[in-house]
């Protein structure tokens, strides 16, 4: 268990990803089974202890500090397992630190009541580095900037192995992973999970045109596009999948390989066929077009869907290419004559909860640009490219698949609330709300219209946080208000990517992934965007 909490205490204060990367595969060089298994599973968040949940975390308190002053002291660090550890009354004596496994295995082998006596004791074993770690095993929500993707890295470059090997038999394996261990130490052959409808890594696409090059003219050169070389398709605003059946396996995956299919069953249920599709999952509008994001939103993270929001939001995948065509496999042919089978493929099927992604024309490069800036739907980010020549390589090869979406819209908004972030932002106020200026009865105030906590650097974090802390002029439980008026205040630029009406926003909008793009210091808060601005914005 110590080498674990270490792990992740190093593993919040490296902010760079080949630093993580390093200290997983050490971890797992290091680590025995199955304790180095266990660990690979709360990283990816593949471990369940149903035996445990948080607010048994706060009954276990309750005995032991005033609850006032527990809640106090949350509200101010911003973490359960963070404020646990650090209040936990310490135990003297020798006490034994238990191996990670022994306490996987035990709590979920125990009742509720069982785990509830355990995991107090093993709290007093253990000192504040172990208890947090502990805590977080215990709770999930890691929050120590390691994705799935992250951890599957590592495991490949523990291994000396491609990463696409792990992820191929990823689904048909289970925590502690001991013959996965086994393969990328050479001590066995690659597990071969009898696993139907297997996940597929995914081929991504590169920008066309990088960030920094977007106000140059010459950032693209118009005769490298050209409709003999390259195919184009819309970018739609949805959720990458792919939706494989075999053997009668049905399962839909997100591009990074979760397992989706329970949110979506009627979509499941319309897969009769024996291959697999890469897509965008969407969810259409009563005319019959793509609904904007937020209706998606409504159907993803839910353990069951009711048969009312199958039929508000009808989910289907709009098909992008084929890579399995009943036994065969197509990843090693062209796009071009993947395409041709694509479209025998979806015509087969003949459902709506399939249908094919169109392509868009290639005429000159200036067309193909007035298109992405005004496409025909707002749903649609801008324009993929695609060589007709490409295989369908996994990851982010080079020279085969461009995106090259819209410019991001920007306003000027005012910083209204903050509230503190998680893990290694857990001291600071990171989590920031801002709206623009409204006419209420006849005078300027300002409204809500997004939320944002990123797109700023270190730096930028310290001076927003010390602003909000010295500018606080009221509380509402971890949320702080801060001065915002027409002389005092913060303007920041945001950028987002789209826009759209919402009941369930006060101002009646909803934005499409805000980030901050810059502060504005040199600004006044009086010049700030108005709501008639963001609505002018809006999809007719």
């Amino acid at each position: 268990m110590q080498a674990f909490a270490d792990l992740l205490d190093r593993l919040v204060f490296t902010p760079s990803r080949n630093g993580k990367l390093r200290l997983m595969a050490d971890y797992f060089r290091t680590a025995p089974d199955p304790d180095r298994g266990y660990a690979l599973a709360a990283m990816t968040g593949d471990l369940d202890i149903p035996a445990v949940k948080p607010a048994m975390i706060r009954a276990l308190m309750d005995g032991r500090m005033d609850p006032e002053l527990f809640a106090l002291s949350y509200d101010y660090v911003g973490d359960l397992a963070e404020t646990v550890s650090l209040v936990w009354p310490e135990s003297r004596g020798a006490n034994r630190t238990p191996p990670l496994s022994e306490i996987v295995e035990t709590l979920n082998e125990a009742t509720r009541a069982e785990a509830m006596k355990l995991v107090a004791g093993w709290l007093d074993s253990l000192d504040a580095t172990g208890r947090w770690a502990f805590l977080k095993l215990l709770t999930g929500g890691l929050r120590i900037g390691v994705s799935a993707r992250l951890a599957k890295l590592a495991l490949a470059q523990f291994g000396g192995k491609p990463v696409t090997g792990i992820e191929e038999i990823w689904h048909g394996l289970a925590p502690p992973y001991e013959s996965l261990f086994a393969w990328l130490e050479d001590r066995a052959e690659r597990p071969a999970p009898d696993m139907a409808a297997r996940f597929r890594p995914v081929m991504l696409a590169h920008p066309l045109v990088p960030k920094a090059d977007r106000d140059s003219p010459d950032a693209v050169n118009p005769t490298l596009i050209t409709a003999e070389t390259f195919a184009a398709e819309w970018k739609y605003d949805g959720i990458r999948v792919q939706a494989s059946a075999e053997r009668g396996a049905r399962r839909i995956y997100t591009r990074t390989g979760d397992d989706i299919s329970h949110a979506f069953p009627d979509i499941v249920a319309a897969m009769a066929f024996e291959g697999t599709l890469d897509g965008e999952l969407l969810v259409r509008n009563p005319g019959g077009g793509v609904a904007p994001f937020n209706a998606l939103q409504q159907r993803l993270n839910r353990k069951t869907v009711s048969k009312r929001q199958r039929e508000t939001h009808p989910a289907f995948i709009r098909a992008y290419d084929v890579l399995q065509d009943g036994a065969c496999d197509l990843r090693g042919q062209a796009f071009r004559d993947r395409r041709i089978l694509l479209e025998r493929f979806i015509a087969d099927i003949g459902s709506d909860r399939f249908d094919l992604s169109p392509l868009v024309p290639i005429t000159t490069l200036a067309a193909l640009d007035d298109a992405r800036l005004d496409p025909p739907a707002p749903e649609i980010e801008g324009v993929m490219l695609k060589r007709w020549d490409s295989p369908y390589l996994a990851g982010r090869p080079k020279g085969f698949w461009y995106k090259w979406k819209r410019d991001p819209f920007l306003i000027d908004a005012v910083l209204m609330y903050a509230q503190r972030g998680h893990g290694k932002r857990s001291s600071f106020y990171s989590d920031f709300t801002f709206g623009v200026w409204r006419d209420e009865d006849g005078e300027d105030r300002l409204a809500p219209v997004g939320k944002a906590y990123f797109g700023f650097t270190d730096d930028e974090l310290k001076q927003l946080d010390a602003f909000v802390r010295a500018h606080t002029i009221d509380r509402f439980g971890p949320v702080r208000s801060v001065t915002a008026n027409k002389q005092t205040g913060i303007v920041l630029e945001v950028a987002f990517e789209g826009l759209q009406r919402s009941p369930r926003h006060k101002s009646g909008l909803a934005m499409r992934f805000p980030r901050i793009n810059r502060i504005r210091w040199d600004k006044p808060t009086a010049e700030a965007d108005r709501i008639e601005t963001l609505e002018a914005l809006l999809p007719d």
